[in-house]
Protein backbone atom coordinates (compact mmCIF):
# COMPACT_ATOMS: atom_id res chain seq x y z
CA UNK A 1 0.00 0.00 0.00
CA UNK A 2 1.30 3.51 -0.61
CA UNK A 3 -0.54 7.10 0.15
CA UNK A 4 1.11 9.77 -1.42
CA UNK A 5 0.20 13.41 -0.67
CA UNK A 6 -0.99 14.67 -4.06
CA UNK A 7 -2.17 18.54 -3.45
CA UNK A 8 -2.79 21.12 -1.13
CA UNK A 9 -5.05 24.61 -1.70
CA UNK A 10 -5.22 27.07 1.23
CA UNK A 11 -8.16 29.01 1.38
CA UNK A 12 -7.32 31.54 4.57
CA UNK A 13 -6.62 29.52 7.73
CA UNK A 14 -7.73 26.45 6.85
CA UNK A 15 -6.58 23.79 3.90
CA UNK A 16 -7.55 20.82 2.00
CA UNK A 17 -4.72 18.44 1.05
CA UNK A 18 -5.61 15.90 -1.77
CA UNK A 19 -4.10 12.04 -1.28
CA UNK A 20 -3.66 9.25 -3.77
CA UNK A 21 -4.18 5.55 -2.44
CA UNK A 22 -3.22 2.16 -4.17
CA UNK A 23 -3.50 -0.93 -2.76
CA UNK A 24 -2.08 -3.86 -4.22
CA UNK A 25 -2.77 -7.94 -3.64
CA UNK A 26 -0.84 -10.51 -3.88
CA UNK A 27 -3.22 -12.09 -6.63
CA UNK A 28 -2.52 -9.31 -9.05
CA UNK A 29 -6.00 -6.88 -7.41
CA UNK A 30 -5.56 -3.31 -7.34
CA UNK A 31 -7.70 -0.25 -5.76
CA UNK A 32 -7.02 3.34 -6.13
CA UNK A 33 -8.67 5.70 -4.22
CA UNK A 34 -8.68 9.46 -3.59
CA UNK A 35 -8.79 10.52 -0.16
CA UNK A 36 -9.25 13.75 0.84
CA UNK A 37 -8.57 15.92 4.42
CA UNK A 38 -9.87 18.94 4.85
CA UNK A 39 -11.57 20.98 8.68
CA UNK A 40 -14.35 18.02 8.37
CA UNK A 41 -12.49 14.95 8.28
CA UNK A 42 -11.47 12.79 5.53
CA UNK A 43 -13.81 11.94 2.92
CA UNK A 44 -12.92 9.21 -0.05
CA UNK A 45 -13.76 11.21 -3.38
CA UNK A 46 -13.34 8.30 -5.51
CA UNK A 47 -12.49 4.82 -5.81
CA UNK A 48 -11.32 2.75 -8.76
CA UNK A 49 -10.54 -1.08 -8.48
CA UNK A 50 -9.45 -3.21 -10.92
CA UNK A 51 -11.09 -6.20 -10.80
CA UNK A 52 -14.11 -4.60 -10.01
CA UNK A 53 -15.13 -4.22 -5.91
CA UNK A 54 -18.12 -6.30 -4.55
CA UNK A 55 -20.50 -4.37 -2.21
CA UNK A 56 -18.70 -6.19 0.86
CA UNK A 57 -15.31 -5.29 -0.53
CA UNK A 58 -16.54 -1.58 -0.65
CA UNK A 59 -17.83 -2.08 2.85
CA UNK A 60 -14.18 -3.16 3.88
CA UNK A 61 -12.39 -0.18 2.12
CA UNK A 62 -12.48 2.16 5.02
CA UNK A 63 -10.67 -0.24 7.13
CA UNK A 64 -8.28 -0.79 4.71
CA UNK A 65 -7.53 3.15 4.38
CA UNK A 66 -7.87 3.83 7.48
CA UNK A 67 -4.41 3.33 9.20
CA UNK A 68 -2.01 4.43 6.31
CA UNK A 69 -4.59 7.38 5.36
CA UNK A 70 -4.28 8.57 9.19
CA UNK A 71 -0.37 8.26 9.28
CA UNK A 72 0.15 10.10 6.08
CA UNK A 73 -2.86 12.70 7.43
CA UNK A 74 -1.49 13.60 10.76
CA UNK A 75 1.86 15.40 10.01
CA UNK A 76 -0.20 17.37 6.70
CA UNK A 77 -2.92 18.46 9.43
CA UNK A 78 -0.33 19.60 12.12
CA UNK A 79 0.96 22.29 9.65
CA UNK A 80 4.61 20.18 8.62
CA UNK A 81 5.48 19.46 5.60
CA UNK A 82 3.92 16.57 3.40
CA UNK A 83 4.79 12.99 4.23
CA UNK A 84 7.63 11.37 2.46
CA UNK A 85 6.33 8.84 0.07
CA UNK A 86 6.86 5.49 1.41
CA UNK A 87 9.22 3.23 -1.13
CA UNK A 88 6.47 1.06 -2.44
CA UNK A 89 9.08 -1.81 -3.98
CA UNK A 90 10.87 -3.78 -1.17
CA UNK A 91 14.37 -3.29 -0.79
CA UNK A 92 16.57 -5.93 -3.42
CA UNK A 93 19.90 -6.72 -3.29
CA UNK A 94 22.05 -5.94 -6.64
CA UNK A 95 24.35 -7.95 -8.06
CA UNK A 96 25.12 -12.46 -8.18
CA UNK A 97 22.52 -12.10 -4.93
CA UNK A 98 19.95 -10.02 -6.57
CA UNK A 99 19.98 -12.72 -9.92
CA UNK A 100 20.49 -15.49 -7.92
CA UNK A 101 17.24 -14.67 -5.81
CA UNK A 102 15.87 -13.66 -9.60
CA UNK A 103 16.54 -17.18 -10.69
CA UNK A 104 14.97 -18.80 -7.66
CA UNK A 105 11.54 -16.82 -8.22
CA UNK A 106 11.59 -17.44 -11.55
CA UNK A 107 11.75 -21.09 -10.65
CA UNK A 108 9.34 -21.63 -7.87
CA UNK A 109 6.89 -19.85 -10.50
CA UNK A 110 7.60 -21.70 -13.04
CA UNK A 111 7.61 -25.01 -10.91
CA UNK A 112 3.71 -24.74 -9.74
CA UNK A 113 2.68 -23.48 -13.23
CA UNK A 114 2.48 -19.69 -12.64
CA UNK A 115 3.92 -17.19 -14.53
CA UNK A 116 7.55 -16.55 -13.94
CA UNK A 117 8.05 -12.66 -15.03
CA UNK A 118 5.25 -12.00 -12.82
CA UNK A 119 6.50 -13.84 -9.96
CA UNK A 120 9.53 -11.42 -10.17
CA UNK A 121 8.12 -8.55 -10.73
CA UNK A 122 5.93 -9.34 -7.38
CA UNK A 123 9.16 -9.89 -5.39
CA UNK A 124 11.22 -7.12 -6.44
CA UNK A 125 8.82 -5.08 -7.09
CA UNK A 126 9.87 -3.69 -10.52
CA UNK A 127 8.03 -3.27 -13.74
CA UNK A 128 7.81 -6.10 -16.41
CA UNK A 129 10.39 -4.37 -18.89
CA UNK A 130 12.90 -4.19 -15.79
CA UNK A 131 12.03 -8.06 -14.35
CA UNK A 132 12.71 -9.28 -17.47
CA UNK A 133 16.14 -7.41 -18.01
CA UNK A 134 16.81 -9.35 -14.41
CA UNK A 135 16.05 -12.37 -15.48
CA UNK A 136 18.10 -11.80 -18.42
CA UNK A 137 21.02 -11.18 -16.51
CA UNK A 138 20.38 -14.15 -14.21
CA UNK A 139 20.30 -15.61 -17.52
CA UNK A 140 23.69 -14.09 -18.49
CA UNK A 141 25.25 -15.34 -14.81
CA UNK A 142 24.47 -19.00 -15.29
CA UNK A 143 21.36 -19.52 -12.84
CA UNK A 144 18.86 -20.06 -15.35
CA UNK A 145 19.57 -21.71 -18.60
CA UNK A 146 19.46 -20.34 -21.94
CA UNK A 147 16.56 -18.88 -23.53
CA UNK A 148 17.59 -19.75 -26.91
CA UNK A 149 19.86 -23.21 -28.19
CA UNK A 150 22.98 -21.65 -30.27
CA UNK A 151 23.76 -23.85 -33.36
Amino acid sequence: MSVRHTWVVREGATATSWFDVRLSFPDGARVEALAVLSGQGVRVEGVRAEPPLTLDDLAVLAEWLESPLFEACVPVSAGAAPAAPRRARPAWPRGREGCRLVAQEYRAARDVGGDPVLAVMRATGYSRRKSLRLIGQARDEGFLAPRRARR
